[in-house]
């Protein structure tokens, strides 16, 4: 087994919720399972490009899982070797949808800000 070259981490809100987390106890085990595979594939291999990893913004990527019969993405950030991830979710549309691109960057902005 390869070393891992970065640590995951789930985010964490001041309330002490990992959105991620729980999203990922709400879908199927084959899912979670899926998903997993995915984000190690990353710690794996980072830094990787398309067809597992897209940037987004900056300091922003997502993590792009086919799954059985739909599309997940789970959007992380970087920092002092960990991936921080910030949102997950269900794709539904071509494109990443505005309201989850808005949280994934809200968190990354809180977790810039708590760790200065």
């Amino acid at each position: 087994m390869f070393g891992l070259k970065l640590a995951v981490r789930f985010f964490r809100t001041t309330q002490g919720n990992e959105p991620v987390r729980e999203w990922l106890k709400e879908l199927p085990v084959a899912e979670r399972k899926a998903i997993g595979d995915e984000i190690r594939t990353v710690q794996l291999g980072w830094p990787l490009g398309m067809p597992v990893v897209r940037k987004l913004d900056s300091g922003l990527w997502e993590v792009r899982i086919k799954l059985k019969d739909r599309i997940a993405r789970v959007l992380f950030t970087v920092t002092d070797g960990e991936a921080v991830l910030l949102h997950g979710f269900i794709k539904k549309s071509q494109k990443t949808p505005a309201p989850d691109l808005a949280t994934a960057k809200v968190r990354k902005t809180q977790l810039e800000r708590n760790s200065r």
